[in-house]
């Protein structure tokens, strides 16, 4: 009987070995990650950047108020002129320093290919900066 509450007693007793398998397989998962990302981190790649100042851009450039109206005519900064004088008169602009920005303003019921063929008169003669200029709902 007592060979009988000993072997009892004895199973009984919590397990006092810690299990350390999963720990180590995750710890193996982890290590093979970092071995893969860490030349990834480290990689870079060298690029010449501009060097920033602090100093004020005082010299804004000038703007062209380009006009459309629905029917048809043309608009520079308030003066008239027609569609075969503006390749001499954005060719000007165009060599101007600092290129000023084309500003187009155009009526709600103009073809577009009006506007395209202004488009395409001052991208030929060199202006890059050209913009349109909308008024927002309600107004």
């Amino acid at each position: 009987m007592a060979k009988a509450d000993i072997s009892r007693r004895h199973h009984d007793e919590p397990m006092a070995a810690m299990n350390v398998v999963p720990l180590v397989d995750v710890m193996l998962v982890l290590l093979v990650i970092f071995i893969v990302t860490a030349p990834i981190l480290t990689h870079a790649v060298k690029i010449d950047l501009p060097k920033a100042s602090s100093a004020v851009n005082v010299t804004k450039p000038e703007h062209i108020e380009f006009g459309i109206r629905e029917d048809g005519s043309l608009f520079w900064n308030g003066e008239t002129v027609t569609l075969d004088q503006l390749p001499q008169r954005f060719a000007i602009e165009a060599a101007k320093q600092p290129q000023p920005e084309l500003h187009i303003r155009a009526d709600r019921l103009v073809a577009y290919e009006k506007v395209a063929k202004v488009m395409a008169a001052a991208a030929k003669a060199g202006l890059t900066r050209i913009g349109f200029v909308s008024e927002p709902e309600g107004r």
